[in-house]
This record gives structure tokens, sequence and C-alpha cells, in this order.
């Protein structure tokens, strides 16, 4: 299991210290691989926090370049320097918000991956893909378009988001979750082999209550958790749930 809390644009950098200080200190014995992925503008002091602990950290996106006149971009380098080992690339308020392509997400993920970081692909469909029955079809061209035809080195874990469900307290059922992540695992075994293994985590409105229903589901690795991981009991409560599936 990969359990991921993705803080968003989120808390002072004193919120940032005490969360990531609660999280270290309330981390149970033989916890899953854990991840906090804060602001940018937070990496360094929750560093200084989780250094010492099992959590690892990463940033929200990067950029594909690898320096010069890239005004508010960061590069994989930056992130590697101030000690993250992972990086969120695609997440779907990306796509909508900034209006990030397939293409651009490519780059981003070769780009991590020249810096040996841990790429978090975001992928998903939206409500009206999905109630016209082109969910499938929408996250196999997002495989296909955003996943390099190789890899040398680094690691992608895949994350289904679907749209609808993010932040809206609405989840998909176990049934659409089972679908999805297992035609997500046939498609990674046809056309990614190197990475057929990787995990492959769920996210939309992950919470302590619904945890334990969503890794019951099958092929589900571990979940992408956005507004439960911004409190430490709620976050905590999702691993320890991650501990009995």
């Amino acid at each position: 299991m990969f359990i991921a809390g993705n803080w968003k644009m989120n808390g002072t950098v004193a919120q940032a210290r005490d969360l990531a200080q609660a999280l270290v200190n309330g981390l149970p014995d033989g916890a899953p691989a854990t991840a906090i992925f804060p602001p940018a503008i937070h990496l360094a002091a929750v560093h200084d926090i989780i250094k010492d602990s099992p959590i690892f950290m990463g940033g929200q996106d990067c950029s594909s370049a690898e320096n010069g006149a890239h005004t508010g971009d960061l590069s994989v380098a930056m992130l590697a320097d101030i000690g993250a080992r992972g990086v969120i690339i695609g997440h779907s308020e990306r796509r909508t918000d900034h209006g990030e392509s397939n293409e651009a997400i490519l780059g981003k993920v070769k780009a991590a991956q020249s810096a040996g970081l841990g790429a978090v692909l975001c992928v998903g469909e939206t409500l009206d893909e999905r109630q016209s029955g082109r969910a499938e079809t929408v996250v196999q061209s997002q495989l296909a378009a955003c996943l390099p035809a190789t890899f040398d080195s680094g690691s992608v874990v895949i994350a289904y988001e679907p749209v609808w469900a993010i932040g809206t307290g609405m989840v998909a059922t176990v049934q659409d979750i089972s679908a999805m992540h297992s035609m997500i695992r046939q498609w990674l075994q046809a056309h990614r082999p190197e990475i057929a293994d990787t995990f492959i985590l769920y996210g939309g409105s992950v919470k302590a209550a619904n945890a334990a229903d969503v890794f019951g589901a099958d092929e589900v690795g571990g979940a992408l958790v956005g507004g439960a991981s911004l409190k430490s009991d709620d976050f905590l409560g999702i691993i320890a749930a991650a501990m009995k599936a």
C-alpha cells in the first residue's frame, strides 16, 4: 500500500510544520509507504520535520524544462535539491485550472524520471465522460499519451481520480473502482510492462470513514488523499485502514 496526502493550496508555514510533526508523531510502526505533498513554499519547512522519519515528501507539480526563463515554475532538480522524492503530475486541477495537455504532462513525467523522482501520474474522467460510457476510453488515452514508451529510471505510480468525485464528497462505488483499477492494471501489463506491478492509487474524497471500502476494491494499492490529508487524525485513520486491508 502507498498512502499519499496532497495538501493542495492550503496552510501557513506554521500549520504545515504542525501537521507534519503530528504525522511523524502519530505514524504507527508497520505503516505503509507514506508521502505528503505540501505547497512548494512549505517544502523546506516540512522537510526539516520529516527528514529522519519514514514519511517522504514530494512536489505538487514540476516543469518539464531543466531551467531558464520560466517564471513561477519549479524544475525537478529544484525539487530534488530541497528534499523531494516524488512529484504529482497531471492532477485534474492542473489540467482544468492551467490547461495542461497530455503532451505537457508526458514532458513532466520524463523530467521526473531524469531526476530520479517518483511520479504520481493522475488520470480520470469527468462526470459527462462517465455518463456517456467513455470513462475507460478516456483513461486509456491518458495513459497512452502521458506515459513514456520506455522507462530508464525513476518510478511511476498511477492515481485514478474520477474528476467528479474530487472534493465533492461523492465516491465511486467499489464496483466502479474495481473495474477501472483492473482495466488500468491490464492496460499496463499489455502496453507498459516495465511498470505493470506499480501501485494504482484511488483518489476522490477518500476519508477514514470510507477508506476500508476503497481498499477492498480490486487492484487498489493505496490512496491519493486530498482534504482528509489536512487533518492528522483523518490521515492517520486512512493509514490505519490501509494497514488492515
